[in-house]
C-alpha cells in the first residue's frame, strides 16, 4: 500500500473519531497528521481529494452539493500549490543566498580588516558600518619602519557584492606599491589606472589618501573626488574643510592628482569620512556639514574612538536604525 493510502486510511480514522466525538485531543492528532503529510510529500491538494473520498466513505448518500464544493475546493488548492512549491522555491534559493553573502561578507572582513596602530602622540578612533551585509566602504592603516603613518579612504559609487570586490582589488594594488606610500598623488595616479582597466565602466571609487609624518606632525593627502573631510584647530577652535581637488578613480587614464600638506599640531584633529555619514536624513532632509560639525563638538572631549561611535549612534537613531549607505567615519587626534 502506497503512502497515499496509508495516509487515508489514517485520515478516515481520525477524522471518524472527531465527527463522533469531537475534541482537542483528537484535533491534535490532526496536527500531527499534517506533519506526517509533509514528510510523506503530500500535496495540499492531495489532502482536499483525500478529505473528499473519506466523506464519501463514511457517509455514501453525502449531497452532491457538498461534494461540488469540495471539487471547487481542490481546484482552488491546485493553484494555491503550485503557487505555494514555487514560493518555498524561491526561499530556499534566497536561504542559500543568504547563506552564500554571509560567507563572502566574512572573507571581505579577513582581507579588508585593519588594525588600528597604537601610536604614543596620536589618537585614532574609527567607526564603519555596512548598509548592508557587504561594505562599499574601506579603510586602512599602515604605519612604516619610518615613522609614517598611511591612511586609506575609499567609497565605490554602488553597493552589494560588486563594490566589495572593488574593495579587495583597491587593497591588493595598494600593498603593491610599498615603496610608493608616502606619495599620496602617485598612489592615486596607480590606482586609478588599475580600476580604469579593470572595473565596469559604471562603477566609480572616490578616495582620501594621506601620509603622515608622526616626526613632523605634517599630513600630505590627495584625494580623488571623495568626500571632504574637516581640520579642526584646536588654538583658534575652528573647523575647516579638509579639501583636495582630484577626479574620482576609474574615469580617465591619465590623470595626476594634487598633493596638499598641512601641519597639525598639538590638539588638533583630522577628520575623515564618506559620503554616507553625510547623506544622513533626518525628517527635513539630508543633515548639513554643520550639523557633523556640531555633533563632533557634543563629544570632541572623549576619547577619539568614543567620539566617533556616540556620533555614528546619534546618526543611527537619527535614520531610525536604518542605515541608507555605508558609513564610515575616523579621527585623529594629536596628543603631543
Amino acid at each position: 500500500m502506497g503512502s497515499y493510502e496509508e495516509m487515508k486510511e489514517l485520515y478516515k480514522d481520525i477524522l471518524a473519531n472527531y465527527i463522533q466525538t469531537p475534541n482537542e485531543q483528537i484535533l491534535y492528532q490532526g496536527q500531527k497528521l499534517s506533519r506526517k503529510s509533509l514528510e510523506n510529500e503530500i500535496s495540499p491538494e492531495d489532502i482536499v481529494s483525500m478529505h473528499k473520498e473519506v466523506i464519501e466513505d463514511i457517509y455514501p448518500d453525502v449531497p452532491d452539493r457538498l461534494l461540488h464544493s469540495l471539487d471547487f475546493l481542490l481546484e482552488v488548492m491546485i493553484s494555491y500549490g503550485l503557487a505555494h512549491r514555487e514560493h518555498q522555491t524561491l526561499k530556499n534559493k534566497q536561504r542559500e543566498l543568504h547563506s552564500e553573502i554571509e560567507v563572502a561578507a566574512n572573507v571581505q572582513q579577513t582581507l579588508l580588516g585593519t588594525t588600528i596602530p597604537e601610536i604614543p602622540s596620536i589618537e585614532i578612533g574609527a567607526v564603519s558600518v555596512p548598509a548592508k551585509q557587504m561594505s562599499g566602504d574601506y579603510y586602512h592603516f599602515v604605519k612604516d619602519e619610518n615613522n609614517h603613518l598611511n591612511i586609506a579612504l575609499a567609497d565605490v559609487i554602488g553597493k552589494g557584492i560588486p563594490a566589495a570586490m572593488c574593495m579587495s582589488m583597491i587593497k591588493y594594488a595598494m600593498e603593491s606599491l610599498p615603496d610608493s606610500r608616502k606619495n599620496p598623488s602617485y598612489v592615486l595616479q596607480n590606482l586609478n589606472t588599475v580600476v580604469e582597466q579593470n572595473v565596469d565602466p559604471s562603477m566609480f571609487i572616490t578616495m582620501f589618501y594621506g601620509d603622515y609624518n608622526i616626526e613632523s606632525n605634517t599630513l600630505t593627502f590627495a584625494s580623488a573626488g571623495h568626500e571632504p573631510g574637516f581640520y579642526y584647530d584646536e588654538k583658534e577652535d575652528t573647523f575647516h574643510d579638509l579639501e583636495a581637488k582630484g577626479l574620482v578613480l576609474g574615469v580617465e587614464r591619465s590623470i595626476t592628482y594634487q598633493q596638499y600638506i598641512r601641519e597639525v599640531n598639538v590638539g588638533d584633529m583630522i577628520i575623515l569620512l564618506t559620503d554616507g555619514v553625510t547623506e544622513c536624513r533626518n525628517e527635513e532632509g539630508f543633515i548639513e556639514r554643520e550639523d557633523i560639525i556640531e555633533l563632533i563638538r557634543k563629544y570632541m572631549h572623549l576619547p577619539t574612538q568614543k567620539l566617533v561611535d556616540s556620533i555614528y549612534r546619534e546618526l543611527e537613531r537619527l535614520q531610525n536604525f536604518q542605515l541608507r549607505d555605508d558609513f564610515t567615519l575616523i579621527v585623529l587626534k594629536r596628543l603631543v
